[in-house]
């Protein structure tokens, strides 16, 4: 089995030499031409006001333009869509030989944890949506990251109850920020049910990587000089990201790392065990206890790594006019507030409120469609904020996700939005005492996305994050360990001392916004038909927000994937302010927007906007006949490919 590797590695020794990395799980000219990477769109670099936003809630990550004029890529039995074209390469060869959906997405995730390592890998966490096509089966797999057994509803807030100070530098870049990761068990039990090839040979890609090096993406180098102050604090990120002179390595330098090799290799060969214990565990535990540099140290042990245990759950699926949305449930607030946006929604006519000027940037959204699609927001996230937390410490109104997702509910809810005025801030629906409450919510962070289908029919959606750029800015053995406890409360009470649904326990997932999403054809009877759309995107707390657009685009203004990705991003939180992605071309961002017909009609209803560039890292992939039609995000680097059709 390990022939494979070598054939992969001398095939691609003078790509690698140009900077042009490939990936597979075998060196086949077949799959070679099915994966081409194309040029597609013209980039539109990031400058001016619309590129400073410094809004972590709205910029998890740097800005780093658009791509304009991006065309919709057409696949036969087979696609993959990545945030990363050396991700989506190295998936696309391991469909193209055969491999499912599964297969694919380890590929994919431990080459992102190289090219990409600013927003996802083996040291963090994830989401995922798997749709078998074989058994018409749904599967929900959570890799959310845990607090340590030995951290307290207070673990992030201050030192201890007898030193109240905060954790040092920050409760971030301390070793308190840092959950056991999840995504090896989460890809380890997604493959035992649902992959065909080997698991070692799925990691050949990023082995070689590791070893031979890629050239620093522009986007990474952005997000490295962004970072620099902060890698400099642990001698392992230091090293790997920096110069010898401290300054930030730029785009082009060629990158290797060992140290990531000999891990994955650990892994190849010996499955994530090697991971949760042993020489690597021990490694992480270490990093995370480490006091250097006057950190903080955490309190995360080999017991905590040892008996980490991925979760399947229950898909959240409800209708949404003639579809079936399916998402993540809680511990991601992501699917939930997707579902309750959408069915607030229902109750408007959004088809008689379709972009203008529609072109291959998705055209300009009218005003009314972005205050209503922003006021059932407002209204979701609203629940969202005090009902939604880890179900299995915190149960959600009546004990099921229905009852905030109820459709007179919802229609009650739809009643609130007026026509011409903006709610501001909207208040969360009453459900009777509650021993939860309400309080300032932390913001989240930047994240990776792959929307994967294969030529079995199954599908796969998966959302992967480290938390903020480079998580914890901890390196440990060549990878990011994440800083994901930070998506906890800080402070584990309301003011009036009601304990908050997001508050840290021991052993507990943090809230989440990830929001793979899945849509099927609903049948005339409303069963469940084919499976119809693969869709996410990473962006923190905005993902609801970037979903919710996409699906939109798609389902109710029949925009193609790539039309519905590079269209306009709009939307809220629970906050007065309405985010108009001013990195658009549609969009006039000069002078905040003042000169913007859209921002203006906004601002005329009460909307308080800002038209800070968004970051989202969108994907969609649309059934075509026996084919699909794919669409990646112009703000990123993302690529689509496939199988010619």
């Amino acid at each position: 089995m390990r022939r494979t590797r070598h054939i992969w590695a001398g095939a691609t020794a003078a790509l690698l030499a140009a900077g042009v990395i490939t990936g597979c799980s075998s060196g086949s000219d077949q799959s070679a031409q099915a994966c081409a990477d194309t040029p597609n769109g013209t980039a539109i670099k990031a400058t001016g006001p619309a590129a400073t936003g410094t809004d972590i809630a709205t910029n998890p990550e740097i800005a780093s333009g658009y791509r304009g004029d991006m065309t919709p890529v057409r696949t036969g039995g087979y696609a993959v869509s990545a945030a990363n074209p050396i991700a989506t390469q190295a998936a696309c060869r391991v469909l193209a030989d055969g491999g499912t959906a599964a297969d694919a997405l380890v590929a994919a995730q431990t080459v992102l944890g190289l090219v990409e390592p600013q927003a996802s890998g083996i040291g963090g966490g994830a989401f995922l949506m798997y749709y078998d096509a074989t058994t018409k089966t749904l599967d929900s797999y959570d890799g959310r990251e845990t607090a340590p057994a030995a951290a307290t509803e207070n673990y992030l807030r201050w030192i201890s109850d007898t030193d109240q100070t905060a954790p040092q530098p920050s409760a971030r870049a301390s070793g308190r920020a840092i959950g056991v990761p999840g995504a090896l068990r989460l890809l380890e039990l997604a493959h035992r049910e649902h992959g065909k090839q080997s698991w070692r040979d799925l990691f050949d890609p990023a082995i070689t990587l590791a070893d031979q090096g890629f050239a620093i993406s522009p986007r990474l180098a952005g997000q490295i000089a962004e970072s620099a102050a902060d890698l400099a604090r642990d001698e392992n990120a230091k090293a790997y990201f920096l110069q010898p002179d401290g300054s930030p390595k730029p785009a082009g330098t060629n990158l290797t790392n060992p140290a990531m090799s000999k891990t994955l290799s650990a892994i190849a060969s010996d499955g994530p065990d090697a991971f949760y214990k042993g020489a690597i565990a021990q490694d992480i535990v270490d990093a995370t206890a480490s006091t250097a540099g006057g950190r903080t140290p955490g309190r995360l042990t080999l017991a905590d790594l040892a008996g980490y245990q991925a979760k399947k759950r229950t898909a959240l699926c409800n209708d949404y006019r003639t579809h079936e949305i399916c998402g993540m449930p809680n511990p991601s607030s992501g699917g939930i507030a997707v579902a309750a946006t959408l069915g607030i929604l229902e109750n408007f006519d959004l088809a008689a409120l379709a972009p203008e000027g529609v072109d291959k940037n998705g055209g300009k959204p009218k005003p009314e469609a972005v205050h209503l699609i922003s006021e059932a927001e407002r209204l979701a996230y609203a629940d969202r904020d005090k009902y939604v937390g880890d179900s299995d410490f915190i149960p959600l109104p009546g004990n099921s996700p229905n009852t905030l997702l109820n459709d007179d509910y919802l229609k009650q809810r739809a009643a609130q939005i007026k026509p011409d005025r903006s709610m501001g801030t909207a208040q969360p629906g009453d459900f009777g005492p509650v021993p939860l409450g309400t309080g300032p919510q932390q913001p989240e962070h930047g994240t990776s996305h792959v929307s994967v289908v294969d030529k079995y029919g199954n599908a796969a959606a998966l959302t992967t994050t480290v938390e903020s750029a480079f998580g914890s800015f901890h390196v440990v053995d060549g990878f990011v360990l994440n800083n994901q406890l930070t998506d906890f409360s800080t402070n584990p009470t309301s003011a009036d001392g009601t304990p908050l649904a997001n508050r840290l326990q021991p052993g507990k997932r943090p809230r989440s916004s990830m929001s793979p999403t899945l849509v099927f054809d609903k049948g005339a009877d409303g069963s469940r038909g084919q499976l119809a759309y693969v869709t996410s995107s990473p962006g923190g707390s905005v993902i609801i927000q970037f979903v919710v657009k996409t699906l939109v685009n798609m389902l109710d203004w029949k925009l193609d994937p790539q039309q519905a990705v590079s269209g306009v991003a709009f939307g809220a939180a629970n906050t007065p302010v309405t985010g108009v992605g001013g990195e658009h071309p549609a969009i006039n961002a000069a002078d905040k927007g003042n000169n913007d017909p859209l921002v203006q009609k906004l601002r005329e209803m009460g909307h308080q906007v800002s038209v800070d560039s968004q970051t989202s890292g969108l994907s969609a992939l649309q059934r075509d006949g026996s084919g699909w039609i794919g669409g990646a995000d112009p703000r990123r680097e993302g690529a689509v490919m496939g199988d010619a059709k």
